[in-house]
């Protein structure tokens, strides 16, 4: 199938990068270049954009969509946390905004191939780079019991964390667990027949687990933040979209580190620690979809967008 992801939050996100015709603008999650099309579209021929993808279907669909803006566009495979270097190759030192959607794509998610869907049997693989030799069918099989549980128990957040991993170790002494149809079973019959009728597929919370593990997402996530702050030209912006509450955590913590880093104790008069505000978050409350976005596209229904704007001077 054709690489698609509808764009989750597009115009409010266009909105919030207060695109300047000549600035230079990055996007760290190219995908289908939904929300890539609408920034190069509001720049001249003096702006300049920067795209971001480890996914080679991307990459590919990136490049067609974005044809139109010719040298203006500059494609990348790579992981958006080499971005500084990356940039650095280009000649570029500083920028005028930086965008990440931190979904999963429609394309990813609906080619079983990918093994990132529990609704499909195929091969256990969910990674994002399909260069990198580890795939989810290794963290699956060669982690300990420990090691799973923290993972679904961490990244999953699921109370039901013990069980899961006891029943795939359990599996996995018979013979390697090598399906997602094989894995999806497994986690259904660790849960409560109770528990299974109520809420979403019992799997979904396991699989983003081992999904966000296997690619790093959270850490990748967590390293790159204060450089990517870092990298913004006065009043630049930073915009985040995060789905679940792990990445939005993260997010909503450094965003008000980077607005409030002083840590002198309250009963200091002045601050002596040194640490100066790198700018202010713009969104205090995150921007979320409407009720007509979330009708069309289900999938947005967890979205949160946050935003970090550079101090002017």
């Amino acid at each position: 199938m054709s690489f698609a992801h509808v764009s989750v939050l597009l115009e409010e996100t266009i909105e919030q990068l207060h695109i300047k015709p000549d600035g230079i603008y990055v996007d760290g999650t190219l995908g289908g270049a939904g929300h890539a099309f609408e920034v190069c579209g509001r720049l001249s021929e003096k702006g300049q954009f920067v795209g971001f993808d480890q996914d080679a279907a991307a990459i590919a669909a990136a490049g067609e969509r974005l044809k139109p803006y010719g040298e203006r566009v500059t494609i990348i495979r790579s992981n958006y946390c080499h971005m500084c270097r990356e940039l650095g190759r280009l000649g570029i030192e500083k920028v005028d905004g930086i965008l990440l959607d931190l979904g999963v794509s429609s394309y990813q998610l609906d080619t079983p191939q990918r093994g990132f869907t529990y609704r499909e049997d195929a091969p256990l693989d969910m990674r994002m780079d399909q260069r990198q030799t580890r795939t989810a069918r290794d963290v699956v099989n060669d982690c300990t019991e420990l090691e799973l549980f923290q993972i679904i128990r961490d990244y999953g957040e699921d109370k039901f964390a013990k069980n899961i991993a006891r029943h795939i170790v359990r599996a996995r002494e018979i013979k390697p667990i090598e399906t997602t149809g094989e894995l999806a079973e497994l986690i259904k019959n660790a849960i409560p027949a109770r528990v299974r009728m109520t809420g979403g597929h019992p799997a979904k919370r396991t699989f983003q687990a081992i999904r966000i593990e296997l690619n790093r997402e959270l850490e990748v996530l967590r390293e790159s933040l204060d450089t990517m702050i870092d990298m913004l030209n006065p009043g630049g912006r930073l915009c985040i979209i995060t789905f679940h509450s792990l990445e939005d955590r993260i997010v909503k913590t450094n965003f008000k580190t980077n607005e409030y880093p002083c840590t002198c104790p309250s009963t200091f008069p002045v601050c002596v620690c040194g640490k100066k505000s790198k700018g202010r978050v713009a969104t205090k409350k995150p921007i979320v979809p409407g009720e007509k976005e979330m009708t069309e596209n289900p999938r947005s229904k967890s979205a949160k967008l946050r935003v970090f704007e550079r101090n002017l001077g």
